[in-house]
């Protein structure tokens, strides 16, 4: 595995710092918000996404080395997200 990562052009970046952020949610999210969450889930540096509807949490895992959290919180503003504050992160998760 490591040969063939060594391979991949110099643009890739085989060292990811992944972070999951936790928002509180104002109201349960409606079917066109999943949708909206579903496309872009695979934007550059988001990985994916977690609904906690017993919570009204929505948990994201990003790169980053891609992205800061205001760039996360910006595509949540994109999508009508009914974001009411940040919880305090779960962990961190480094992969190599």
């Amino acid at each position: 595995m490591d040969a063939l990562l060594d391979s991949l052009p110099c643009w890739y970046n085989k060292f990811m710092t992944l972070m999951e952020i936790t928002y509180e949610l104002q109201s349960r999210l409606q079917p066109d918000q999943l949708r909206a969450l579903g496309s872009f889930a695979n934007t550059y540096g988001l990985r994916r996404f977690r609904v906690d509807e017993d919570a009204n949490r929505l948990s994201f895992e990003y790169d980053a080395s891609r992205l800061k959290e205001t760039e996360v919180e910006h595509v949540l503003r994109m999508a009508k997200i009914p974001v009411l504050r940040r919880v305090e992160p779960v962990g961190t998760i480094s992969r190599t």
